[in-house]
């Protein structure tokens, strides 16, 4: 699909502040840095739409794009390290069940994945959270880049064991 609009459409942190619409939505999940706006910029072929950072915990809103004005990309908080209190992470994690729960709009997660690194703890409880409430997840693994290419087929075989 050849993208030829995209925009933020809200910054939300409870479902009253959810957008308004049908449209269907995709949602990025993944721990913090490992490159979920990056992603959204790539594939939207924009430079900064989604805010970036080398700073773990930028994003601390679920953050709607709007998309040809056909469905949503929905960036989440990250979870894992974040300079951030305990309790704030709690929040996080209540705003981001809260969507994946009680959102009919959501499709299917993206869930982003760090290819150095073998999947986290939080990787797989997200994941199987996910399997458990029936939505869809779609694994994506980025830096590959970073690794050396003798060692990305092993490192896409951790991910097929080991969700």
């Amino acid at each position: 699909m050849k993208v030829n609009s995209a925009e933020i459409v809200i910054s939300a942190v409870r479902p009253n502040q959810y957008p308004e619409s049908n449209l269907p939505e995709f949602a990025l999940a993944g721990r913090s840095n490992v490159g979920k706006s990056s992603f959204i910029n790539k594939m939207l072929n924009r430079k900064s739409l989604a805010r970036t950072s080398s700073k773990p915990g930028k994003t601390q809103t679920l953050n709607f794009y709007l998309i040809n004005e056909m469905l949503h990309f929905v960036d989440v908080p990250g979870y894992g390290y974040a300079k951030v209190s305990k309790s704030e992470r709690e929040a996080w994690g209540k705003m981001i069940e809260t969507y994946i729960t009680s959102r009919e709009q959501l499709k299917a997660m993206l869930l982003i994945v760090d290819l150095r690194h073998p999947p986290s703890k939080d990787d797989v409880m997200m994941y199987d959270f996910l399997k458990h409430y029936g939505i869809p997840v779609i694994i994506i693994a980025t830096k590959a880049d970073k690794i050396p290419k003798s060692k990305v087929a092993k490192a896409f075989e951790d991910y097929k064991r080991n969700p």
